[in-house]
């Protein structure tokens, strides 16, 4: 599918601006193994970047204007990259403009206009990150036409910069981090605090294991008010703490926690505190006896994110159970929530079982056809 991208790519560039492309750049989507909402917490997040990738065709012009195109919209937007604001982008070029704001911002890039056209086979609004593929493809792309001269750690700032000022949705860094720093067969798992990263072995193909993604097709979208009082109820809950952040809490400040919080405050900060211990109780689980030792985790995770978060919906809930009575070693519901995508860690053999069972439950409870796939773990941001 990489091959038949990029040159869908290279020829949707060359047919809209007349003329060829300076290079192509990629970089994947992302699945969250296990950490959710931690995040922008300061917390750990464990995700990987996927085998669906968002390739970006650029090249520079010389009269400071930046032109936006893909093949997933009939728009192309063309404004001087001057001239870049939350007021004067919006939709999807938000992402691609937005980076080239954001390096100006952090990095000294030797801005000119450009020519870009993207072209993707990540799903939007699955919880795959669609957006961050399209960030990290074209922060790699414009740091190197532009001379940035920023690490690939620098570049993952750039994306939630773009994502935080342009977009407007407060979103953490896990997902630029995974769609930069992802190898093949390994997890990033990565501290928020202070943006380290360890590559981890996830050891699923030794085990005949693969990774089941069940997109609901409910989309959900960051920018929307459920994401914005989450993370306003974890503020207010690190506050009444007296902590910098519920990274700096743990399972011992639950009692104080619930006398201090109203409830719904509370099991938002529960969840968090939670997630973050079995972020690092996985890590040690694949490192001392591999992946079939992380099922039970992943499970807790979901009922944590549909009781004490409560961004679970039925569709997301029904694909995890039936995943689960069906064979999965594991399974949770992944992103940010409110739709999006469920994950299943399954054996081989189990595959094709679990994917028949999810649709016909599916079908039987009314609910639109979900897009079931396997992803492997994959190659970070790089120059094609």
């Amino acid at each position: 599918m990489t091959d038949v991208l990029k040159l869908k790519v290279a020829a949707g560039f060359e047919e809209l601006y007349g003329y060829q492309p300076l290079g192509i750049w990629s970089a994947p989507g992302r699945v969250n193994l296990i950490g959710e909402h931690t995040d922008y917490n300061e917390g750990f997040v464990f995700p990987f970047a996927i085998s669906r990738r968002t390739f970006a065709a650029v090249a520079l012009r010389t009269d400071g204007i930046a032109r936006v195109a893909s093949s997933f919209s009939s728009d192309v937007v063309e404004i001087p990259v001057a001239e870049i604001s939350r007021q004067t982008v919006s939709g999807w070029s938000a992402y691609p403009l937005g980076v080239a704001w954001a390096l100006k911002e952090l990095g000294k890039a030797n801005q000119t206009g450009f020519d870009l056209f993207i072209e993707s086979d990540v799903p939007v609004g699955a919880g795959l990150s669609s957006s961050a593929a399209i960030e990290c493809s074209v922060a790699v792309a414009l740091n190197e036409l532009w001379n940035a001269g920023l690490e690939l750690r620098d570049l993952a700032r750039v994306g939630q910069l773009a994502e935080n000022q342009i977009v407007g949705a407060p979103t953490g860094i896990m997902d630029q981090s995974a769609s930069l720093l992802g190898q093949l067969d390994h997890g990033v798992f990565l501290d928020c605090r202070d943006l380290s990263s360890q590559v981890i072995d996830l050891g699923f193909a030794r085990e005949g294991l693969e990774l089941l993604i069940i997109d609901t097709r409910v989309e959900h979208r960051h920018a929307d008010g459920g994401y914005a009082s989450r993370r306003a109820a974890c503020e207010a809950g690190a506050a009444a703490l007296g902590v910098r952040s519920l990274r700096d809490a743990s399972a011992a400040d639950l009692a104080r926690a619930q006398e201090l919080l109203d409830d719904v405050t509370f099991r938002r900060v529960r969840h968090v505190i939670t997630e973050n211990q079995r972020v690092l109780d996985t890590v040690a689980a694949l490192q001392a006896q591999g992946p079939r030792a992380i099922g039970e985790l992943l499970y807790q995770s979901h009922q944590s994110m549909r009781d004490d978060f409560e961004i679970s919906i039925d569709e997301l809930d029904t694909a995890v159970e039936t995943a689960l009575r069906h064979g999965a070693v594991g399974a949770r519901m992944t992103g940010g929530g409110f739709g999006g995508a469920a994950i299943a860690l399954c054996p081989i053999e189990k595959i094709s079982e679990i994917s028949r069972s999810v649709e016909a439950e599916f079908l039987a409870l009314g609910y639109a056809k979900p897009d079931i796939f396997v992803v492997s773990a994959a190659p970070g941001a790089h120059r094609e």
